[in-house]
């Protein structure tokens, strides 16, 4: 069986299949146009929120991709990253650098997690 969260015409926030689920990539809509950090916090917040309808939080996360627009914000984004993420649950992670959708997005997430 699968469940679609937040389904829109184009794609689902998250896709539920077994007990596994994948989130869709994650923008910041609120902050956009502001720092790495500031929309790395939105970013995050909306994964918590999409978790959460799935039945789980962040420590669920087996697996987070991180796209940045430009690799320098790296450690921007690291600095709302480390607040975030719970100690001894932190999911494997990569981070590369892509160009986004829109010239004033700066960081995007995909992310997969277990129920």
């Amino acid at each position: 069986m699968i469940e679609r969260i937040g389904l829109a015409a184009r794609w689902s926030d998250a896709v539920v299949v077994g007990n596994l689920i994948f989130l869709a990539g994650h923008t910041a809509e609120e902050t956009r146009g502001q720092s790495v950090k500031v929309q790395t916090a939105e970013v995050l917040a909306s994964m918590d929120d999409t978790l959460a309808q799935a039945g789980v939080t962040k420590n669920n996360l087996v697996s987070v991709t991180i796209y940045l627009a430009d690799i320098a914000g790296f450690d921007e984004m690291n600095e709302a990253w480390d607040v975030w993420v719970a100690e001894g649950h932190a999911p494997a992670r990569a981070t590369v650098e892509a160009r986004l959708a829109h010239p004033d997005m700066l960081v995007e997430m995909t992310a997969i997690a277990a129920k």
